[in-house]
């Protein structure tokens, strides 16, 4: 969700609640209080929004450092089987020019 999403839901939650607000105080209700309604309704609207968004945001960053961990990884272990081939191809090269020369191992 973006910051335009956000805010249409908290404010549309904000004019829901006033209308109610309107309706009961037509019945005898006290202006202040329900205003006061309203004020904790959108209040507790945005907590919900900011934690959800804390908990996407939190996932979010815990996968992309999985994947830079299995990234490294995974490069490492290239690397080191690279450089081990290359060990392995040198001294097979080292045998073969000492069997051609006569001078075995």
């Amino acid at each position: 969700m973006n910051r335009k999403t956000i805010c249409s839901i908290v404010f549309s939650c904000a004019a829901l609640a006033a209308f109610g607000a309107a309706a009961q105080s037509q019945q005898g209700g006290g202006i202040k209080q329900d205003a006061k309604a309203v004020g904790h309704g959108v209040a507790n609207g945005a907590r919900d929004v900011g934690h959800a968004t804390r908990d996407v945001t939190k996932k979010i960053g815990h996968g992309a450092k999985e994947a830079g961990t299995g990234i490294g990884h995974g490069a490492k272990k290239a690397g080191v089987a690279v450089g081990h081939g290359a060990k392995e191809g040198w001294d097979a090269t080292k045998h073969a020019v000492k069997h051609v020369f006569g001078k075995d191992d």
